[in-house]
């Protein structure tokens, strides 16, 4: 009997995204809130004869070495000293989380790639160096690890962990195109210009939450330049705030835009006036760092079949 291990990976907010200039390195100097969501994607890592492959219930979803998750399984391959091509091995996805809406998907997936094949392939946490893995395909992929509530800085990817924010109930409003990463960081690029775009901000103090933060710094710095190009999404953020949202803004290098609200209720009849625009809602709500981690822990389903 083939082994199977499910695991979930869930979506993310950046509920605030400064940008603090330019790296050395080529990229951008970050510092933003992430928050974890209860809507995820489904991983299951299959055991089974043959070369490594990628199934995906959504037609845009890459099956080859441009999915990170097809990159965390050779980085982990390597790691557990294998030459040659990954096999024995098939991970099927089903997707819910939104391809380039700034929700963290691809990060997300790749994370929960990590943890699956450690443990359908036996690997001890300390050889198996899961973060190390993570930062190397992505800036965001090492805070799928913890999830809930974090401070991050530098790439985004020195973390550190923030009392979980009051729970909150998430409208997602998803435009019909997305938004590239390296298209938004590009425009911010040439809207700030190259002294501009060195700029720094004071230091947060990493206790703080976005509920917390001076009003200047809930913000996302993204949101302009690409609003600029995409007028829609400015829309967006100011129809979830006369709907209500306690909290509006773009996620990430967009293109999802998400309100926060009180309850359910309230959540379940701004997705209904929005969807009434033909604009594709989803309604979700944040979740805490041991929600998080209890939910995304990998499952051995061929255990649970006996």
């Amino acid at each position: 009997m083939s082994q199977s291990i499910s695991v979930r990976a869930h979506a993310k907010l950046n509920l605030t995204l400064r940008v603090l200039g330019l790296r050395p390195d080529g990229y951008h100097e970050l510092r933003t809130i992430f928050q974890s969501l209860a809507l995820h994607d489904t991983l299951t890592v299959v055991s089974r004869p043959g070369p490594f492959e990628i199934l995906c219930n959504d037609p845009g979803c890459p099956l080859d070495e441009s999915n990170l998750v097809w990159r965390a399984a050779e980085q982990l391959w390597r790691r557990r000293g294998r030459r040659g091509g990954v096999s024995g091995v098939q991970i099927r996805i089903v997707k819910r989380i939104p391809m380039q809406a700034g929700l963290g998907g691809g990060s997300s997936d790749a994370a929960a790639a990590l943890a699956a094949l450690a443990v359908s392939w036996r690997m001890r946490p300390a050889a198996a160096d899961l973060g190390s893995i993570g930062r190397q395909l992505g800036a965001d992929v090492p805070f799928f690890f913890d999830g809930g509530t974090a401070l991050g800085l530098e790439r985004g990817d020195l973390l550190y962990p923030l009392p979980d924010v009051t729970a909150a109930w998430v409208v997602l409003a998803l435009p019909s195109f997305g938004v590239s990463t390296k298209d938004a960081y590009g425009w911010w690029d040439a809207a700030s210009g190259t002294a501009k775009g060195r700029r720094r901000l004071p230091p947060s103090d990493p206790a703080l939450t976005v509920f917390q933060l001076p009003s200047r710094e809930i913000i996302n710095d993204l949101q302009d330049p690409v609003v600029a190009h995409h007028p829609e999404v400015g829309r967006l953020v100011s129809r979830l705030r006369r709907l209500g949202a306690i909290h509006a803004a773009m996620s990430g290098s967009g293109s999802a835009v998400f309100g926060l609200f009180p309850t359910r209720a309230e959540a379940n009849q701004a997705a209904r006036s929005l969807g009434r625009a033909q604009i594709r809602v989803l309604v979700t709500r944040t979740i805490g760092r041991r929600a998080f981690q209890r939910s995304s822990r990998p499952r051995d389903l061929s255990e649970m079949c006996k």
